[in-house]
């Protein structure tokens, strides 16, 4: 049975040869048929040369270098479509999902079950970065039309027909976990400590944060746009009460309403409303818009030991 491991890299030049060296203890305590795609999205560093270099001390590695910087889970998707194994592994390359953990994740497939994903209990990072991600989860999964598990991230393994499901959704900006839950089949969220980063930097910015967290909330929930009929249904019920209210105050005090602070403070009010719901109507049309385009999720410079797939 050949195991996959998908690995997506970005500036980690320094932490290749350790994830390597941990991987490969897996592979011979294990006896895994082992196939380790290494894909390099965009890296500023000289990650695709040490993938290179490991390539010719691990047969078994397929290295993707990709033309630029297309993000996270497009480098994901795009090795993704080369995978050849019966159980397939998404690993980070930060060792913050440590290795070690991929026999116990493994086993679940071998019990029955399709999905197996990481739900992290504890995770050693700075307390800004942690309150954020557990918001995001909590929110996400209250407004989406399909359960995401919290806490749960790309960390996972799946047997080869969840990922042929999930190469079924050609979605110009995929959210990964949204898509893994969508496509069903039987799943479990195993609980784990994650570590702390080993060495550098995450490349995840709070900007890649923040488009990666709006591709999941615009791509699995519409409530966003059904806020934006209660909002203009709040203004409406807002100015006939307003009115309402100037009317009464002027016929039963006779006192008059300061016309023009009056005027301005609506029309800021009901200004700021438009342009909010323009903001929200203006992301569903530009991810309409990306799919109509119809553009890959990314493309591939240079490869190593891959062959690719027939369109």
């Amino acid at each position: 049975m050949l195991h996959s491991i998908i690995v997506p890299v970005y500036n980690s030049a320094a932490i290749l040869p350790a994830l390597l060296t941990a991987i490969d203890e897996q592979r011979k305590l294990h006896e895994w048929d082992l196939e380790l795609i290494l894909i390099d999205d965009g890296s500023k560093d000289n990650s695709f040369e040490v993938i290179e270099k490991l390539s010719s001390q691990y047969s078994y590695i397929r290295g993707i270098k990709l033309s630029r910087n297309f993000g996270h889970q497009a480098a994901v998707r795009t090795a993704m479509e080369h995978v050849s194994g019966d159980y397939i592994a998404i690993i980070d390359d930060d060792m913050q999902d440590p290795p070690s953990l991929l026999p116990m994740f493994f086993s679940y497939l071998d019990r029955g079950y399709d999905v197996a994903y990481g739900v992290r209990r504890k995770r050693k990072e700075n307390f800004f970065k942690v309150f954020s991600y557990n918001l995001f989860y909590r929110f996400l999964q209250k407004i989406s039309s399909v359960h995401i598990p919290l806490d749960s991230g790309d960390f996972c393994v799946m047997k080869q027909r969840v990922v042929k499901n999930m190469l079924q959704l050609e979605e110009r900006n995929p959210f990964l976990r949204g898509i893994r839950a969508w496509v069903g089949f039987k799943q479990i969220g195993v609980e784990y400590e994650r570590q702390a980063r080993a060495i550098g930097e995450s490349g995840y910015t709070f900007r890649k944060l923040i488009k990666i967290a709006m591709d999941g909330i615009f791509a699995f929930s519409s409530l966003p746009i059904k806020i934006i009929s209660l909002i203009g249904f709040a203004g409406l019920s807002f100015s006939i009460a307003y009115s309402m209210y100037i009317m009464w105050i002027y016929f039963t005090r006779g006192i008059q309403s300061q016309g023009f602070l009056t005027l301005v403070l609506l029309i800021l009010f009901f200004s700021s409303l438009i342009l909010i719901c323009l903001g929200i109507i203006g992301e569903y049309v530009i991810k309409i818009y990306d799919e109509t385009r119809a553009r890959p999720y990314s493309i591939i410079e240079k490869s190593i030991n891959l062959s690719i797939p027939k369109k």
